[in-house]
């Protein structure tokens, strides 16, 4: 008999473990997503015991079982352990309906232990179960955190996954390590890519106010700009925490988004939960020394970016429309912070020039979806068909935005501020080549999913800003 087959059960943990997540988290953020109104009766739910609560959620969650992150280092060494012929057994905290469906997905374990309605199965309660149906015998036990403890008194051998160096160090002296899978650190990149700090390029429009007013050399405004910027960025930040979160479904079926931190299990889901709130906390400490005005813009774009996470985004047209008005909110928060009067002009300008560019990634996510899977987004309101319409209404939009800056230019709020403002209408070729060019990589297939990032990064792009900046230059 081999060392496998003569070894006792072993048990494995769900979250965290097997899978690099907590399926209480997540199945909480589907239901917020989909049945908001619900979230009133997690309370309730609550009073009645953790048990019930995840029962309640599961009730009304359905995960994307297949697309979670498994623990696939683990899940090798667990196929090995079964072609011996070991027993292995599923026991978790997680709601025995989504136990039962990862067992089932996987195919590995013979005997799933979960939570009911009414035993939330951690710790002391999950060890009492193991021990009732194992009649007392030995077990190995892989789990990731401090409350396995007490089960890992009592195992033959403790299995450490994804266990941090202080948990390590503790159970080596304690207990008979089996083995030990580490899991991937997360720097300072991780969490750079999970806040899109590379977004933060975006919240440059709160100076374009300061820009067309020629008052960026007026230090005092120059200085309220700059903590707009920050405290803009920090905000938008949190939204970004909380869209990932709240989409780790639809982005885990996504060929690139299922890179992202969170829906790989990079990051844990409960790290960002905790950051939405102290990203917050910064965002209001630093609105306090701005304008009262401007505290009212940032909760216009919290509450919209929240309806839009929540649900502005399944919407067809309407999440567009609301992209190109979150970019425009950006410049009347510039003005609201420097106390600068905004042009109709611009803020027109604003809203169709961005209007087409999020035309143009919803062409780009269509067609992505289109080439990896055939079906278009998942968790928006968009077909395979309306590729065709999107692209007629984002160039429309598109060169919509060249004939208002063509009025924009003739408007006292040009011809007043420039010595020479007959050569600002050189601006126009250049806007037109520079929105053409977008709508052609688009329709190539060679655009990132975000216009903005993808407009940073390209020379073509950046020729055109320098030639716009050097004729704004010799108009003045």
């Amino acid at each position: 008999m081999s060392d496998s087959q003569s070894a006792p059960p072993l048990v494995v943990d769900l979250d965290g473990t097997l899978v690099n997540s907590d399926l209480l988290v997540e199945s909480a953020f589907v239901l917020a997503k989909r049945s908001p109104q619900s979230l009133l009766n997690l309370p309730g739910w609550l009073r009645g015991g953790k048990a019930r609560l995840k029962a309640e959620i599961a009730r009304r969650a359905d995960l994307g079982i297949a697309e979670l992150p498994y623990n696939e280092a683990l899940i090798a060494y667990l196929r090995g352990q079964k072609e011996t012929g070991r027993t292995l057994i599923l026991a978790t905290a997680a709601n025995e309906r989504y136990a039962r469906a990862v067992a089932d997905h996987l195919g590995l374990f013979d005997t799933v232990l979960a939570s009911d309605d009414q035993t939330n199965l951690s710790g002391q309660a999950k060890l009492d179960a193991l021990r009732a149906h194992l009649d007392g015998g030995a077990f190995d036990y892989a789990a990731d955190d401090d409350v396995d403890t007490v089960i890992w008194r009592h195992a033959r051998q403790a299995i450490l996954v994804n266990a941090n160096d202080r948990l390590i160090a503790r159970t080596r002296d304690e207990f008979e390590i089996g083995a030990t899978f580490h899991a991937e650190p997360a720097d300072w990149r991780t969490w750079t890519r999970a806040l899109r700090v590379h977004q933060w390029a975006k919240n440059a429009l709160i100076f374009v106010p300061l820009l067309a007013a020629h008052q960026y050399a007026d230090a005092s405004m120059l200085v309220m700009a700059v903590l707009a910027f920050i405290a803009y960025s920090l905000l938008a930040s949190s939204v970004y925490l909380l869209n990932d979160l709240v989409d780790l479904g639809d982005d885990r079926q996504h060929p690139r988004k299922r890179e992202r931190p969170f829906a790989s299990g990079r990051l844990p889901i409960l790290h960002g939960v905790l950051a939405i709130p102290a990203l917050l906390l910064a965002t209001l400490v630093i609105a306090v020394f701005l304008p009262p005005v401007f505290w009212l813009v940032l909760a216009a774009y919290y509450a919209l970016t929240l309806a839009y996470s929540l649900g502005l985004k399944q919407l067809a047209l309407i999440d567009v429309i609301t992209l190109a008005s979150l970019y425009t909110l950006r410049i009347i928060a510039g003005g609201a912070a420097t106390g600068i009067d905004l042009s109709f002009w611009l803020l027109a300008l604003s809203m169709s020039l961005f209007l087409s560019l999020a035309m143009a990634k919803r062409c780009t996510e269509l067609q992505v979806m289109a080439d990896h899977s055939g079906d278009a987004p998942l968790g928006r309101g968009y077909m395979a068909t309306d590729l065709a319409p999107l692209r007629s209404l984002g160039t429309a939009a598109g060169y919509t935005a060249v004939v208002i800056l063509a009025l924009y230019i003739n408007s006292p709020d040009i011809t007043d501020h420039y010595t020479h403002p007959a050569r600002i209408w050189l601006l126009c070729p250049v806007v037109l080549y520079w929105i053409s060019r977008i709508w052609l990589k688009t329709l190539r297939g060679e655009m990132h999913d975000d216009p903005i990032v993808f407009a940073a990064r390209d020379n073509g792009s950046r020729v055109c800003l320098l030639l716009g900046a050097a004729i704004m230059v010799l108009a003045l």
